[in-house]
């Protein structure tokens, strides 16, 4: 059974991300979780949005939820798991309108350019 806890530790680095590479979201409507007991394979981290229905009835904007997996993230290198959390960013569009940035984006090329200016930065 998948459980989900805070994780005020990627939302810290997430937002410094952001801060460090030009990235604009409204992080007040983005939440950070930490999964544990997925059964997934290869996923190690994944973005999650309200669904428009949802946000029609609750008389919402559009939230996010970027959730890492514990069993996968936890054990990656703190490169990696930077590269994750620009990778799981970039699915937010810039509008914040509930919709998804796909992987003709969110793809290596554009997570590594995104790390190269973090890098720039330190």
């Amino acid at each position: 059974m998948i459980k989900y806890h805070p994780a005020p530790d990627i939302e810290a680095r997430a937002k410094n991300i952001a801060e460090r590479t030009g990235i604009k979201h409204d992080f007040s409507r983005i939440k950070f979780l930490r999964s544990t007991g997925s059964q997934s394979r290869y996923t190690l981290a994944r973005c999650h949005a309200m669904p428009r229905v949802m946000q029609a009835a609750l008389d919402l904007k559009a939230h996010y939820v970027i959730e890492v997996i514990s069993e996968k993230f936890d054990k990656m290198n703190e490169e990696e798991q930077t590269k994750t959390i620009i990778h799981e960013l970039m699915h937010v569009p810039k509008s914040m309108g509930g919709g998804f940035r796909y992987h003709d984006h969110v793809c290596k090329r554009n997570v590594e350019k995104l790390y190269t200016q973090l890098k720039g930065t330190i």
